[in-house]
């Protein structure tokens, strides 16, 4: 019984000075750790493809259908360049010498004439029905 009391009189105060002090910073410290000579790169979490496209219209992440991009293109104003343009990247333009009569939206690219197939493109938008955004 007394030499335990004696032991834990000695080794209580080292452990408690052990504990009370830091060891000194190396002069030199380690390199970073390194797999085939490439330092080890801390990766983030990705952040999601909807956080970095921005899109005008419509909830971010989902594709957006042919007729709100239609209805996006009619908030620019009428009758200008830059609504032929964004009908343009909907329907490449694709003009023919003899076009056939525009049955559909998609019919209007193989107009040869800017304001023929910008006029088409409006006539077929405004018939659209006001989508939920």
């Amino acid at each position: 019984m007394r030499k335990m009391i004696l032991t834990l009189a000695i080794l209580y105060p080292a452990a408690a000075f052990a504990q009370g002090t830091a060891p000194a910073a190396p002069a030199n410290p380690a390199p970073p750790p390194t797999v085939g000579g490439k330092p080890l790169v801390q990766v983030g979490p990705k952040k999601p493809a909807a956080e970095k496209k921005s899109a005008k219209s419509g909830a971010p992440g989902k594709p957006q259908s042919v007729a709100q991009k239609l209805q996006a293109c009619q908030d620019i104003d009428d009758a200008t360049k830059e609504r032929l343009t964004c009908y343009d990247g909907i329907f490449a333009p694709q003009p023919k010498p003899k076009p056939p009569a525009a049955k559909g939206v998609n019919d209007c690219r193989f107009l040869k004439e800017e304001d023929e197939r910008l006029t088409c493109y409006n006539g077929f938008a405004d018939k659209i029905p006001r989508l939920p955004r």
